[in-house]
């Protein structure tokens, strides 16, 4: 089966449906499967405390509830995403009126369950009444956390656990790649969802024999935005799409019953 790859758009678009839409293309260029979206109920999803925050932004000092509001997309820009054919969309979720917003806009192949959210229990039990896959993301959390949310997500039709490790950007030697391996105990397909700069861990990942792989996309890696800089621009999303699908070409299927027939004339020519 082929890795399914993601492009995490997220927030980079800071709140521009043009930037938005040059990124999806960007990701259907690289040849991604998917580009990713995070949608977010501000009111809800802010808390109180935070909302009179003054935040720096580039559309100048603004409350922080503001700017969130700023950044979220609405029906009319999900409408001209969803127009895009060149690669299709969907989003995590933060809140279940958010699921009620992407299952009306988007009806999208996966839905997201963010890290920060992964103990909600009330959204994890909204999305699965979606009757769609789920990706749960696993950072932030622990085997027996991870362990506790499956009770609210095994009637869901299809699940994937995402490695992650909550840090943006993610340092080389946190990235933990081994704990791959470790959510395979659960029994379910496992992912990597990818925050360390450059390609090299993806491409590890994928080694591994993981069935998808996040990563998260710019324009610009010097554009506005806590992401950005963790974020590959369109030449490395290339660079790491070629990478991976060389690498699932090269895993082969593991059967040594027989020699390959690309061997034989070496064998021939070099064994007595």
């Amino acid at each position: 089966m082929s890795i399914n790859i993601i492009a995490e758009i997220g927030i980079n678009h800071n709140g521009n449906i043009d930037t938005a839409l040059d990124l999806m293309n960007v990701a259907a260029d690289a040849g991604c499967d998917y580009a990713k979206f995070q949608k977010r109920t501000p009111s809800v999803c802010v808390p109180d405390q935070q909302k009179s925050v003054i935040k720096e932004t580039p559309w100048g000092n603004m409350f922080y509830i503001d700017y969130k509001e700023r950044m979220e997309f609405d029906a009319a820009d999900y409408n001209k995403i969803t127009r895009n054919n060149n690669i299709a969309a969907f989003a995590s979720v933060w809140d279940t009126a958010s699921v009620d917003f992407v299952e009306k806009h988007i009806d999208p192949d996966y839905y997201k369950i963010p890290s920060a959210l992964m103990t909600d229990a009330d959204l994890l039990l909204r999305t699965v009444d979606t009757g769609q896959p789920i990706i749960l993301s696993t950072g932030m959390s622990t085997m027996r956390e991870i362990e506790n949310v499956m009770k609210y997500l095994l009637p869901c039709h299809g699940l994937i656990l995402m490695h992650s490790v909550s840090c943006y950007p993610l340092a080389d030697e946190n990235a933990n790649l081994k704990a791959i391996e470790t959510l395979r105990e659960f029994g379910y397909p496992v992912g990597y969802s990818d925050h360390t700069r450059g390609i090299h861990m993806a491409c590890a990942a994928a080694a591994m024999g993981i069935c998808m792989i996040e990563k998260h996309i710019t324009l610009d890696r010097t554009m506005w935005g806590t992401d950005q800089s963790a974020s590959l621009e369109p030449d490395g999303l290339k660079k790491m799409v070629r990478n991976i699908r060389a690498i699932e070409k090269g895993m082969g299927d593991g059967d040594k019953t027989e020699i390959q027939e690309c061997e034989r004339e070496a064998l021939e020519r070099l064994r007595p």
